[in-house]
C-alpha cells in the first residue's frame, strides 16, 4: 500500500510539474511594425511542422498583440508570421519560458524586421537594440545585477547599486545599439548564491524574465 501511494504521489508531482513547465511558455506575440499581421504560427523546436494559424479567422494589426497559449509545453519554440499582401518573418529556437512577450518590428528597437533563420541562443551578430527590461521571475530578492554585451571582457559595475530588485520587480538595463544582439548576465541573490546566464540574445525581446 504504501508503495501505491507513493507512485500515485510521483504521478500527481508530475503531472503539476508539466502543467507548470506549459504555463511558462506563455507570451504575447506584439506586431510592432507597420504592416498587418495575416497568418502565425507556433511550433516547438523539436518538430518540422508548423500546426495551425493560432490567428485563425482573426488579424494582427500594427500595434496590436495577441495572448499565445502553446499546446505543447516545450520552452523552445519556432514563430513564423505572414504580412498581407505578401511577405514572411520567423524566428527559430526563441526560449518563451525566459521572457513575457516576442515583438515582430520594434521600430528603432532593433527586434529585426529581417531576422530570418537566426534565432536567440545562437550568438547572432544583428544590427539591433540590446537593451531590455530585467524582470526578476524568481521568488528571491536580488542584491545584485550584472550585464554586459557577451563581446565585453568584464561584468561592468552593479547595475541595482545601493538598490534591491525584489520579485515580479524590473529593472531597466541600457546597453549600446549596433550589431551584437547577445549578453551576459550575472544575479547576486540576498542569500550571496549566484546565479550566471551567456549568450541570451535580447534585441528581440522587450522584457527578459529571469528565473
Amino acid at each position: 500500500m504504501r508503495r501505491h501511494l507513493i507512485a500515485l504521489l510521483a504521478l500527481v508531482a508530475g503531472m503539476i510539474g508539466a502543467g507548470q513547465a506549459q504555463a511558462q511558455n506563455r507570451f504575447w506575440l506584439v506586431n510592432d511594425t507597420g504592416r498587418v499581421i495575416e497568418r502565425a504560427y507556433v511550433s516547438s523546436s523539436r518538430v518540422s511542422d508548423w500546426g495551425p494559424d493560432i490567428l485563425g479567422s482573426s488579424v494582427l494589426p500594427p500595434g496590436q498583440r495577441v495572448w499565445v497559449t502553446p499546446n505543447f509545453g516545450d520552452c523552445i519554440l519556432d514563430l513564423r508570421v505572414t504580412y498581407q499582401g505578401g511577405g514572411e518573418e520567423s524566428r527559430m529556437q526563441v526560449n518563451a519560458c525566459n521572457l513575457s512577450q516576442i515583438v515582430f518590428g520594434r521600430s528603432g528597437a532593433g527586434a529585426g524586421a529581417s531576422v530570418g533563420g537566426v534565432g536567440p541562443g545562437a550568438g547572432a551578430s544583428i544590427a539591433g537594440n540590446p537593451s531590455f527590461y530585467f524582470v526578476n521571475g524568481t521568488g528571491l530578492t536580488i542584491r545584485e545585477v550584472y550585464v554586459s554585451l557577451s563581446t565585453d571582457s568584464n561584468w561592468g559595475g552593479d547595475r541595482l547599486g545601493q538598490n534591491v530588485l525584489q520579485p515580479g520587480q524590473r529593472l531597466q538595463i541600457s546597453l549600446p545599439a549596433g550589431r551584437v544582439c547577445t549578453v551576459d548576465m550575472r544575479v547576486v541573490y540576498a542569500d550571496g548564491r549566484a546565479n550566471e546566464r551567456r549568450r541570451v540574445e535580447t534585441c528581440s525581446v522587450n522584457d527578459f524574465v529571469w528565473r
